[in-house]
């Protein structure tokens, strides 16, 4: 049994979320799913997010292809996660190419190519010019 990993925010759940998921899933027989916390967003990332944790872990354990979703507190995490869930191989967006290449000694890792036109920061930045050009309007 291969037992896959990913880290993400998945905020704003959208296609090129399942996308990544699905090809994620179709290598093993296990994905789990880490989810980087609110807290962990705010502190290590500089980044808000819309959805709160809760939500997102919700979203995600409803997703067919997601067997496990954890949280994401530190990014020293994740050679304990892929000891403590034997993990088979680790799995991220290509958008992280060769930034998680010393994973290799502990496991196989794999960029998976990203879905072209989606992202939830385009999402969250095409919300905020709809946002803007209705207060103009008003």
């Amino acid at each position: 049994m291969k037992t896959i990993l990913t880290y993400g925010t998945f905020d704003l759940f959208h296609v090129g979320h399942v996308n990544l998921l699905r090809r994620a899933r179709e290598l093993g027989d296990r994905l789990i799913v880490a989810v980087s916390t609110d807290e962990f967003n705010l502190i290590e990332k500089n980044k808000t997010t819309i959805i709160p944790f809760e939500h997102r872990v919700a979203v995600l354990e409803s997703c067919r292809y997601v067997d496990l979703v954890i949280a994401e507190n530190s990014w020293k995490q994740k050679t304990e996660d892929i000891q403590k869930y034997q993990v088979d191989i680790f799995v991220m967006g290509d958008d992280w190419q060769g930034k998680f290449d010393e994973l290799n000694e502990q496991c196989e890792v794999v960029y998976l190519p990203r879905t072209k036109q989606i992202s939830s920061t385009a999402i969250k930045q095409a919300m905020q010019l709809l946002h803007q050009l209705d207060r103009e309007l008003c």
